[in-house]
């Protein structure tokens, strides 16, 4: 065939392709299954292929990558008012073309398998944590309850849990001795696997170039280095450090008319564990920074708008210049330089 441009739209078994000629001519619109795709774009010539950013639009890339086919991976939301009339998988495939065929267009970097197994690494921490601060809580509330009042969290959570366990003066019945036994198991399971990950995300870190660059970058640790890495992807993707802060919700939301601008607060795209990662690091910088000796041109910007702004904003505008720094450090493979 002489397609030049297609579009796919993924699904868990079949497949909706649609391809354009050279000319912009439909002439292909087919239905294929999984077990037949890999076959039918090996046999394809090398072409430009769009897909949605997706769970296993990653997979799929590095396959058609590999077979040389030029692959760009698109957000959703940009996808969508490109769908024309109702929605079924003829029309978003070919509203995929349409969309990755504007010459304005941003896309999406394909994750290769090291960025995709940190990512999983985050991921996992994150439930981990979810389910401890849960089994906290509920411990708390149970407790409270019964007229028993916990005010430690974290690692001295533990140890007042138990001693009001083995306290005998206490009116607990055998039923909430057994329950609150079995989630002081769970969280002790819980802070092994958390840690596991972390020295797992640890290691892989350790042995990434890139991510002992950005661990320069002060506020950033290697949690933040590696989910950057992981997030961002091909930072070639980006055309500025500003585009980095735009996609991780750094920025204020516009709603401006008229010439007259209208700023709110920050837009929360993007991943919103590696924002909440940032702002967390921005924040222990910037109480360094209150201690140095002799400021450099960063922290005296930063402590000039923390004594503007306050706390929060202060927080968030430095995560953004983080970003936007550790964006520059990983698009032209240089080490932090303090100005």
């Amino acid at each position: 065939m002489n397609i030049k441009t297609l579009g796919i739209d993924l699904a868990k078994k079949s497949f909706q392709l649609h391809g354009l000629d050279a000319n912009g001519r439909v002439v292909l619109r087919r239905k294929i299954m999984r077990r037949d795709l890999s076959a039918f774009m090996v046999n394809l010539p090398k072409c430009q292929v769009f897909m949605e950013a997706c769970g296993t639009s990653n997979y799929w890339g590095r396959k058609f990558i590999a077979m040389g086919h030029d692959v760009r991976l698109i957000a959703a939301q940009f996808v969508k008012p490109f769908v024309k009339s109702q929605k079924n998988d003829q029309n978003d495939a070919e509203a995929i073309v349409e969309c990755g065929l504007r010459p304005s267009m941003r896309f999406v970097a394909v994750k290769d398998t090291w960025q995709q197994d940190i990512q999983i690494l985050h991921r996992a921490r994150r439930r981990a944590i979810n389910a401890r601060t849960a089994i906290i809580n509920q411990v708390k509330g149970l407790l409270l309850e019964y007229g028993i009042l916990i005010e430690e969290c974290g690692s001295k959570f533990k140890a007042e849990a138990w001693g009001k366990l083995e306290d005998g003066s206490l009116e607990l019945t055998s039923t909430i001795r057994s329950v609150i036994r079995e989630n002081l198991r769970e969280y002790d399971f819980l802070v092994q696997q958390v840690a596991h990950f972390d020295q797992e995300i640890k290691t892989a870190g350790m042995a990434s170039e890139d991510c002992q660059r950005l661990l320069k970058v002060p506020g950033v640790g290697i949690l933040g280095a590696t989910a950057f890495i992981a997030a961002v992807g091909d930072a070639r993707v980006f055309k500025n450090g500003r585009h980095v802060g735009g996609w991780l919700g750094l920025v204020p939301r516009q709603h401006s008319t008229g010439g007259v601008a209208r700023l709110l607060s920050i837009t929360k795209k993007g991943d919103p564990e590696l924002r909440s990662i940032l702002i967390h690091g921005a924040r222990a910088n910037l109480l360094s920074m209150k201690r140095k000796k002799k400021p450099d041109a960063l922290s005296t910007w930063a402590l000039g708008l923390l004594d503007k702004k306050g706390w929060g904003k202060a927080s968030v505008a430095l995560a953004n210049k983080m970003a936007r720094m550790m964006w520059h450090i990983l698009a032209y493979k240089e080490n932090y330089k303090v100005v």
